[in-house]
């Protein structure tokens, strides 16, 4: 097997790749089968490689460390501006963690967040006991079981919760 350390490559040579790269490939910036080249939905049966980007192949070699971490970064931003809205008024009287507790759940649910219409209601009163309950209280705790009850928990006390 070859090892080429990326430092040994010229400029050159890398961005002829990238742009030879990017023309072959496109961008797709939803995951698709390289196979068929349809997008991958819940219950797709993928025939080659669920793929995404510039060609990554997801299977191998997956996504690194660091590019996960940076798509947490960008997935924790729009997390933060859905559980914002989403807590309107109320975001500004609320403590670091029970900001962070909705935008666990923003992350988690995306736009279903605004579901939790009496939970939006308890915090605009300040009723963090209500609206752990009604955490508590939906298919999604259900769905989340240990996460839902840490993170109700973390509602109603203020404190959070590392375990």
């Amino acid at each position: 097997m070859l090892h080429i350390r990326v430092e040994d490559a010229t400029v050159d040579e890398m961005e002829l790749a990238r742009r030879s790269i990017m023309r072959h490939e496109g961008l797709r910036l939803y995951v698709y089968d390289d196979e068929t080249g349809l997008a991958v939905r819940p219950g797709t049966v993928v025939r080659g490689n669920p793929t995404i980007g510039w060609g990554r192949n997801l299977v191998d070699p997956g996504i690194t460390r660091d590019e996960a971490d940076a798509m947490l970064d960008a997935d924790l931003g729009r997390a933060w501006a859905i559980a914002r809205r989403f807590a309107g008024e109320a975001w500004s009287a609320l403590s670091s963690v029970r900001r962070a507790v909705l935008i666990d759940m923003a992350f988690n649910l995306g736009h279903r967040l605004d579901r939790f219409v009496r939970m939006r209601d308890a915090l605009r009163d300040g009723d963090f006991e209500a609206a752990a309950r009604e955490m508590l209280d939906s298919r999604w705790a259900r769905q989340v079981n240990r996460r839902a009850e840490r993170l109700a928990e973390a509602m109603r006390t203020g404190i959070a919760t590392e375990s």
